[in-house]
């Protein structure tokens, strides 16, 4: 069973899912973060991969990966440092990123990569559905990596069981069509998650986009297994001197 497929077998309600950019706030960070979110109470961890255009991240994620990229993360540099990062981190852990740099790398020897440092899954927001079913799907099921697609208030009813079928591991609900951080109506937002609750899809379903506080995670598990919360995570890194420091103030005022 895999590490994902595994928490959700003995956690079905509230998972909490922090996403995190890679190489942020410093080069060295990364490691730093992913203890700190693992030893205050994150069930999961999304790691960004920076990239100049990402076209789903809202100003404070894409600020993130900037900053990354002028500390000189990138893909190489960052499984150099997920090396022996199972020596210490027992949660799933993803990488959510965009094809563009994926490609550049080569697909195949990615995903052989992410296998080999003992991650669980990718998030690649801008592959196609029919690509994945006729080339990239087959590489990454080769390689023994959940993948993860993204759902929208806008997807239909057929196509969002069609992506279920595909998904292994979570689906993603995106809240709203829009980029991540901004605030949404949540009244709309649980219209939708009943919808998905009433598909009976066939994996979890977990909640992301504009997910910032105690309340809004409360409110997103009310109809999902769980939350993903990025954009207030990094704020909360923006002008930290200390990560563990931060890492758990923020936590706490989600969890306590």
């Amino acid at each position: 069973m895999s590490r994902i497929a595994n928490l959700f077998s003995t956690k079905k309600e509230k998972v909490l899912n922090i996403y995190c950019t890679a190489g942020y706030p410093e080069a060295g960070s990364t490691l730093s973060v992913l203890k700190a979110l693992q030893d205050n109470g994150a069930d999961m961890i999304e790691i960004g991969m920076p990239y100049s255009d990402p076209l789903a991240d809202g100003p404070v994620i894409q600020q993130s990966s900037t900053v990354a990229l002028a500390n000189g993360m990138s893909i190489s540099k960052l499984f150099d440092q997920l090396k022996d990062f199972r020596k210490t981190i027992r949660v799933p852990v993803l990488l959510m990123g965009y094809m563009n740099p994926v490609l550049q790398y080569g697909f195949e020897r990615f995903c052989e990569n992410v296998a080999a440092a003992g991650i669980d899954g990718l998030i690649l927001p801008d592959l196609p559905m029919y690509e994945f079913e006729t080339e990239y799907g087959a590489i990454i099921k080769k390689h023994g990596l959940d993948f993860i697609f993204l759902v929208t208030p806008e997807t239909s009813d057929e196509r969002i069981k069609k992506l279920d079928e595909l998904s292994s591991g979570f689906l993603y609900a995106v809240s709203s069509s829009s980029t991540t951080g901004r605030d949404k109506n949540m009244t709309d937002v649980r219209s939708y998650l009943k919808k998905l609750e009433n598909l009976k899809l066939k994996n979890p379903v977990l909640v992301g986009f504009g997910i910032k506080d105690k309340q809004g995670f409360e409110d997103a598990c009310q109809h999902a297994n769980g939350a993903i919360i990025g954009t207030a995570f990094i704020k909360a890194l923006e002008t930290s001197t200390s990560i563990e420091k931060s890492v758990k103030e923020f936590m706490d005022g989600i969890l306590v």
